[in-house]
């Protein structure tokens, strides 16, 4: 085993290790700490992939932008009292237990009967995709009208929101 999949590897079992947490934790602020490691495994594994954009890109959007976001909606909703959940067996329990088991036996099936790994000019080919050079330069020839009026419709939704709020102060 190379060092790379080494490191695939452990990110995984610590991406998966800290999704448990997010669910299983009635604290939603550690829930929300434990997302933010999820957050940085799932970074950590797209560097593994050579997909450095896609990584830098998780960790600005998803670990800082949104998860300030969920901290202060749990801090606004003030989720101190908590109500302790019904002890018995419910149907939605049983549905969420069978669900589980379900996706682990497709785990199993797909990681038993899967096909040999793609040829050394696929894998050559994915790590370039992955780079900031490639997506840049697709973004920028390719895709420039998309970019273009993508960008023209978020300026026009910011302009359009501080009209709003300024209508709604005024």
């Amino acid at each position: 085993m190379t060092l790379p999949s080494i490191m695939f590897y452990a990110l995984a079992v610590f991406a998966v290790l800290s999704a448990l947490l997010v669910v299983t934790r009635r604290n939603p602020v550690m829930s929300a700490l434990y997302l933010i490691v999820n957050f940085f495994c799932l970074a950590g594994l797209y560097l593994t992939l050579h997909a450095q954009f896609i990584a830098v890109i998780q960790i600005l959007v998803y670990a800082g932008a949104i998860m300030v976001l969920f901290v202060f909606v749990i801090m606004l909703l003030n989720l101190g009292d908590e109500r302790r959940l019904s002890e018995g067996i419910s149907w939605k329990k049983i549905v969420a237990v069978g669900l589980c088991f379900a996706l682990l036996l497709e785990i199993v099936y797909i990681l038993l009967f899967a096909e040999a790994s793609p040829g050394a000019m696929d894998i050559a080919k994915a790590t370039e995709i992955g780079t900031v050079e490639y997506i840049g330069s697709q973004l920028f020839t390719k895709f420039l009208f998309p970019f273009e009026v993508t960008s023209v419709i978020l300026t026009a939704a910011i302009v359009g929101a501080i009209v709003l709020a300024k209508r709604r102060l005024d």
